[in-house]
């Protein structure tokens, strides 16, 4: 046996070794070595204020949308400066009725007790909530330049996020989530009223009067 070979039939044996007794350290309890340590040194969460509601959240809507940004410097090759970002975004949004502006003429009983009448406040759009569990940056092509920015200065991804924001803002606004939000709202409101034996009128914001 050359003593090449020799060597090499020494490492491998050390190293085994070496293996076997770290496994055997483990198996009684004992630390071992350079191991990963993580220390949470996070201050207590504080409970700031506590606020009342008065809204009634009558539908949600679930969203998501595929972000194709594409940003060129003119005159010089996507190679060298420029990006294209791909973030695929979902998320929620909240559609509630206030009722925390109704006034004493908004809500109106009957002079024989059997009737109720009631404005109902326009439904509104709460911000939208994405969901970090399903949205992410799916691909992302950067110059060379750009690169070296981000060598130099971490990304900030908060402008694919607004912007996703945005988008899914646009399209509850467009959607039927607001009707919705208002027919669900006359239903609670009417069983509510019925369970107590009150027949219930209920008029738009705009009919009020």
């Amino acid at each position: 046996m050359s003593r090449a070979i020799r060597i090499a039939s020494f490492i491998a044996a050390g190293a085994l070794l070496f293996v076997a007794g770290l496994s055997a350290a483990a198996l009684l309890g004992f630390k071992l070595p350079f191991q990963t340590t993580t220390t949470d040194r996070s201050q207590p969460v504080l409970l700031k204020s506590i606020q009342d509601i008065n809204q009634f959240h009558a539908a949600v809507g679930n969203f998501e949308v595929v972000l194709d940004q594409e940003k060129d410097v003119d005159w010089i090759p996507d190679f060298i400066a420029g990006e294209r970002s791909l973030l695929v975004a979902a998320g929620t949004v909240n559609a509630y009725v206030d009722f925390s502006g109704l006034a004493d003429g908004d809500l109106v009983l009957s002079e024989d007790g059997t009737s109720v009448r009631i404005r109902l406040p326009e439904a509104q759009l709460d911000k939208p909530n994405l969901d970090q569990e399903r949205t992410y940056l799916y691909s992302q092509e950067r110059g060379l330049v750009n690169r070296v920015g981000d060598a130099l200065s971490p990304r900030d991804q908060k402008e694919l996020y607004l912007l996703a924001e945005q988008k899914m803002a646009a399209a509850a606004k467009e959607s039927e989530l607001l009707q919705q939000a208002e027919e669900n709202t006359r239903a609670m409101l009417t069983g509510m009223f019925n369970a107590i034996d009150l027949k219930v009128t209920i008029v738009g914001d705009a009919s009020a009067d």
